[in-house]
């Protein structure tokens, strides 16, 4: 599937970018702040405020232009600078990537680890097995290592705060933060790790906020030669092309995993943001009212877009 067929929305084409789309539009189901029957207003997470990608060292002239007039003034990127000297060192170009109109807010969620896919195959045995456990672990590590005290860049801390700066307009349909991109490398993992929360906290239900995760497994096809390749240069994957591509994919139940995993902890999503220190509950309600609006629109017609992942 080339970029100008992935479904839109929720992906934009930009060239030079892979998996670069809006995790708005999504349908609101548990937060209490949908609308009524009968209103005809659908309820959805804001569309043009958070977007998400892999790393964009290669993104062209024309998609800088094309992320500016999307007026994306953050991008966060949450690799370490360990995991960026040694791409650029392995010849992968991975360098980072900065334009005009946009600020780099490096915010490593691993301070001096490399946590590249194929580091990961390292640190976790099952992590390329056919089961899904591998990645719970995985992510469950994420989260705790993104709001370690020790690590003074806060990196999801830091991202929902800007999420929930309170709004500066009488105006609720003009939000105060600034429209942003999330990424790491591949823009699957701890990529996926923040963006479930911030949909799980706007009351997106489960299988839909697993449904946005696997959707990089599209929008990664046109990088995934070249991830498979530098993975299996890795001892732990020479010869295991299969691993390498469980690797690379995103299924839905690694998630769902994942979000379950956080409830049998905290309770809730919105606790686990709580306890960690990430929000306060305040901060989680000005959150949902910067991001949770009512639209004359459709949501996204997830469930159509899930036939293309079969």
């Amino acid at each position: 599937m080339t970029e100008t067929e992935l479904p839109s929305p929720p992906f934009l084409p930009v060239p030079g970018l892979a998996n670069f789309r809006d995790i708005g539009g999504y349908p609101v189901s548990g937060s209490g702040l949908s609308s009524g029957p009968g209103s005809g207003k659908t309820t959805v997470v804001r569309r043009g405020l958070v977007f998400r990608s892999s790393e964009p060292s290669k993104v062209t002239a024309d998609g800088i232009s094309k992320l500016q007039a999307l007026g994306i003034e953050k991008v966060y990127d949450l690799r370490s600078a360990v995991e960026i000297e040694r791409g650029l060192q392995e010849g992968h170009g991975w360098q980072v990537k900065e334009w005009e109109g946009a600020s780099r807010v490096f915010v490593p969620v691993f301070l001096d680890q490399d946590y590249s896919p194929e580091a990961l195959a390292l640190r976790y045995k099952n992590y390329s097995a056919e089961s899904f456990e591998g990645f719970v672990a995985a992510y469950s590590d994420i989260l705790a290592a993104a709001a370690a005290p020790s690590n003074t860049y806060q990196p999801f801390k830091t991202i929902l705060e800007h999420l929930a700066s309170p709004s500066s307009s009488s105006s609720s349909s003009s939000p105060s933060p600034a429209p942003c991109l999330i990424h790491c490398t591949a823009g699957k993992d701890r990529t996926g790790v923040i963006c479930a929360l911030i949909l799980s906290v706007c009351g997106v239900a489960d299988d839909v906020v697993a449904h946005e995760y696997s959707l990089t497994d599209l929008g990664l096809k046109s990088r995934h030669a070249e991830l498979i390749s530098h993975l299996m240069a890795n001892p732990a994957l020479r010869e295991r092309p299969e691993g390498a591509m469980r690797m690379i994919l995103s299924r839905k139940e690694a998630m769902l995993g994942t979000l379950a995993k956080i409830r049998e902890t905290y309770g809730s999503v919105e606790k686990c943001i709580v306890d960690l220190g990430l929000l306060s509950p305040e901060g989680v309600k000005q959150l949902q009212r910067n991001l949770v609006v009512e639209t004359d629109e459709e949501a996204i017609p997830w469930q159509s877009h899930a036939e293309l992942l079969v």
